[in-house]
């Protein structure tokens, strides 16, 4: 597999980059954003998706164009947590009623053993799921409709299943949102919500299911938008240094990978130059970034300039990337695709 030495920096910064892209088909753009930008990854939505051939026709020509110029395997992601968030549908399984459905661990391991099976069979490397927020006994919020039933321990205990059964068949797993948002009531996508709950609190909370994930070997972590302001009054959590480097990273240990959530959502008010700074002060590994504009091509040229300043940093995260590339290479080799 590609070791960090052996990239270039215009390589080292794209593998740090997951973007979405226009379109069902390879065409110029993706060929530019490939070979071009570098990117490391890519994320499908409905508009990208017309059948599991038409994908699976996709992502072998993304993946044939990273291999021509010399890059690393991209990541290919999808939402497929199922219920209200499932980009795929029919014929593929749907699991119409989502998490809420998932009691038990039985459940839960049927969800994401199919699921993952399935987006495997499709070309897909990662599903952006499980979603381990709590929602609070009695609060109604955002994630009702997507988050486990229970207590943070068995939101916790079904998320680790959901997470190993995906990878157990060659699907790489993001756990999300990270320190949580079961207890918000607004859309980051449509406005920065902001978090008053004190971190002791969170501690007996919303935090469990994750460190659960993390000590049962989780692979990778979405940050939230929301601004957790008894931990960082400044920055929402996927520009938050408190929240990444001091809370996830040093005081709870992981040491896996980090990706934002998307950068176009309307919490996140400042520019790309910005983001990529706080990006890098944070220890966040990748940057997700899902509807085509310029900012692709700022983010980009704004990592490079981090990387020129804070080398070590920009080490650190693009060596984090490659390992779990390389898990991911391993994984997808020694999948057991015999009859059950």
């Amino acid at each position: 597999m590609t070791s960090f030495s052996q990239l270039t920096l215009d390589e080292q910064v794209g593998q740090r980059l997951l973007v979405g892209f226009q379109g069902a088909h390879f065409d110029d753009d993706l060929k530019y954003l490939i070979e071009t930008l570098k990117v490391g990854g890519v994320i499908l939505f409905a508009a990208n998706i017309e059948s599991p051939h038409q994908v699976g026709e996709l992502i072998h020509d993304m993946q044939t164009q990273a291999a021509q110029c010399g890059l690393p395997p991209l990541f290919v992601a999808v939402d497929q947590e199922g219920g209200v968030v499932a980009r795929m549908k029919e014929p593929l399984t749907l699991f119409p009623q989502g998490a809420p459905a998932l009691k038990t661990p039985e459940d839960a391991r049927h969800f994401g053993t199919t699921t993952g099976k399935e987006l495997f069979a499709c070309g897909y490397t990662m599903d952006m799921a499980p979603v381990l927020d709590v929602q609070p006994k009695g609060f109604s919020g955002i994630m009702e409709k997507r988050v486990f039933p229970g207590s943070p321990k068995d939101v916790g205990t079904l998320g680790v299943h959901v997470m190993h059964s995906l990878e157990s068949q060659g699907v790489l797993s993001v756990v999300k949102h990270f320190p949580g948002i079961g207890r918000t009531t607004l859309d980051s996508h449509l406005t920065l919500p902001f978090l008053e709950t004190p971190l002791s609190e969170l501690e007996k909370s919303d935090l469990i299911p994750f460190q659960m994930a993390f000590e049962a070997g989780a692979s990778c972590v979405m940050l939230s938008h929301i601004q957790y302001t008894d931990i960082d009054p400044d920055w929402p959590a996927s520009l938050s240094p408190k929240v990444v480097k001091s809370l996830l990273r040093k005081q709870m240990g992981f040491r896996g990978v980090v990706m934002t959530d998307d950068l176009d959502m309307k919490a996140i008010t400042c520019n790309m130059e910005t983001a990529a700074r706080q990006i890098t002060l944070s220890d966040v590994d990748i940057a997700l970034i899902c509807h085509r504009s310029p900012r692709y091509e700022t983010l980009a040229e704004s990592f490079k300039k981090m990387a020129e300043t804070y080398p070590e940093a920009h080490k650190r995260c693009v060596k984090r990337v490659l390992a779990l590339k390389e898990k991911m290479h391993i994984a997808q080799k020694t999948v057991d695709r015999s009859p059950s």
